[in-house]
């Protein structure tokens, strides 16, 4: 009876009827395709190879997830770049605070290889984790013996104190065999500082260069001195390689009377001695400089071998102390809470232009760059790092800078056009950003006989074929606008920005 009502019921109503086993058939799928993804959610989530615990896993873009799994080609050398700075500065910033209440880093199955004392190589996988992080995240491991808390090295990894993150990220380097000609080698810790009028400056920098591993090294301590719309000082003190202590793992270094100290509370303690490089004359530096908390870039390298490298642990920073010149008979720049910046390079730096500038907008802070080889057009957006009192804020790839070359300068007595103004726009996303950059002073170095400024590379080379051999330094002031996370962002304030001409 059933069926005969079924075929007379179709047969009277058709279109309905099949609209009716249509919507049932889609129902059925769609009930296999949700239990399906069911029991694979319960199959990953028992899976000794998948991270667990928390909300979220966050992973780089573009990683397979299978291919983690499986540890297939892709993910052999699998690895987070600045995984610290992710961590501090992104995920568990207090930016966040309201909406993330843990955050854990951890390393699952990461192949390695021992060694052993009689020489056999062993393949091994090896996981490692911050416990504290772990236990905050309910990832915990059931635990049968023993403790398992976080030792020295878990503590200065996710929470070190300042002097020791100037440590982790600002010690010194030593290039391998295969960075090229290690004679082009540098290295060096740079300050700049500028009086609370806008109107005087200091650039210093402490140089390590050469042949390091072959002991064919030397260090240069250098200091500028500039007036606005005035005369420009330079000072060198040369210094052999006998009296010259660096690390690979503190940030400390010692040039015979030159060095830079991290004290006990992670600022920077900076002095030495130099003599004019034209007449006569002695500098002295004795500053302190102190970063602002979560004011830094963390360190960039490019190769495998560290050829390349910049890092800025002083984005934004202060100083203190005093800048005199001439002895008794001279005068002494005093400063207290003064503008101040540091930064530090290392590398092959031959043939090598660039575009960089750090300026303070207000509350927040600049940085942007660009490198590219000297005498080639330049090419690629440049970056620019945008931090406020809480650290990170942003970054941005304008396609460009515009420059205006409004300004003329002199440099060994040649006139030569150099920037006034300056602009960069980007937008990404929701959020835009638009920098104006107005020159107040501007000063040139002929490269074509030397590289000189603050030491910024060999002490001395010839430029290049087709290059562009005067570097300029300028001083102005920067304007910020646009939006951030959906916040409005506006400030100006005082910088100095670098480009070729």
């Amino acid at each position: 009876m059933i069926p005969l009502l079924a075929l007379r019921n179709f047969a009277y109503r058709p279109w309905r009827s099949a609209l009716l086993f249509l919507g049932y058939g889609m129902g059925v799928t769609v009930m296999i395709v949700l239990l399906s993804i069911g029991e694979a959610l319960i199959t990953q989530a028992s899976d000794e190879r998948l991270v667990g615990g928390g909300d979220v896993t966050v992973l780089p873009e573009g990683l397979d997830v299978e291919v983690m799994k499986t540890g297939g080609l892709g993910g052999l050398f699998f690895s987070i770049g600045n995984a610290r700075f992710v961590y501090s500065q992104i995920l568990a910033s207090p930016r966040l605070a309201r909406d993330v209440r843990a955050v854990a880093p951890q390393i699952e199955d990461k192949l390695v290889y021992l060694r052993t004392r009689d020489g056999a190589e062993r393949t091994v996988r090896a996981s490692a984790d911050v416990p504290s992080a772990t236990r905050a995240v309910g990832a915990a491991p059931e635990l049968l013996a023993g403790r398992w808390e976080d030792d020295a090295g878990d503590r200065r990894w996710a929470r070190p104190t300042p002097a020791e993150l100037r440590h982790d990220i600002d010690h010194f380097h030593v290039p391998s065999d295969s960075t090229g000609d290690l004679s082009t080698w540098a290295e060096w810790h740079y300050f700049n500082v500028l009086s609370h009028d806008e109107r005087r400056w200091a650039f210093v920098a402490l140089i390590v260069s050469g042949d390091v591993p072959a002991g064919r090294h030397a260090a240069t301590f250098t200091v500028t001195l500039r007036e606005q719309g005035g005369a420009t000082r330079r000072f060198a003190a040369a210094v052999p390689a006998g009296e010259v202590r660096f690390s690979t793992s503190d940030a400390d270094v010692t040039a015979g009377a030159a060095s830079v100290t991290v004290l006990p509370d992670g600022r920077y303690a900076v002095r030495g001695r130099a003599t004019a490089e034209q007449g006569t004359g002695t500098v002295d530096v004795d500053l302190v400089v102190s970063p602002a908390a979560g004011a830094y870039l963390p360190s960039a390298s490019r190769g495998t071998d560290d050829s390349f490298g910049y890092v800025v642990p002083g984005l934004r920073a202060s100083a203190s102390g005093r800048i005199c010149t001439d002895g008794a008979r001279g005068a002494c720049d005093v400063y207290d809470g003064a503008q101040s910046y540091h930064d530090h390079n290392w590398g092959v730096w031959r043939d090598v232009t660039w575009e960089w500038g750090a300026s303070r907008a207000g509350q927040y802070t600049v940085l942007y760059g660009r490198v590219h080889p000297a005498g080639a057009p330049a090419s690629g957006p440049l970056y620019v790092y945008l931090v406020d009192s809480l650290g990170f804020l942003g970054a941005f790839r304008p396609p460009r800078i515009s420059y205006e070359d409004g300004r003329q300068i002199a440099v060994n007595g040649r006139p030569l056009r150099v920037p006034s103004r300056a602009t960069m726009v980007d937008v990404r996303g929701d959020d835009t950003l638009r920098i104006a950059i107005d020159v107040d002073d501007a000063i040139g170095t002929d490269f074509s006989g030397m590289l000189g400024g603050e030491g910024r590379g060999d002490a001395a080379r010839a430029a290049p074929p087709g290059a562009q051999p005067y570097f300029i330094q300028m001083k102005g002031r920067m304007t910020l606008e646009g939006r951030v996370r959906g916040v409005p962002v506006r400030g100006t304030g005082a910088g100095f920005f670098e480009t070729y001409r």
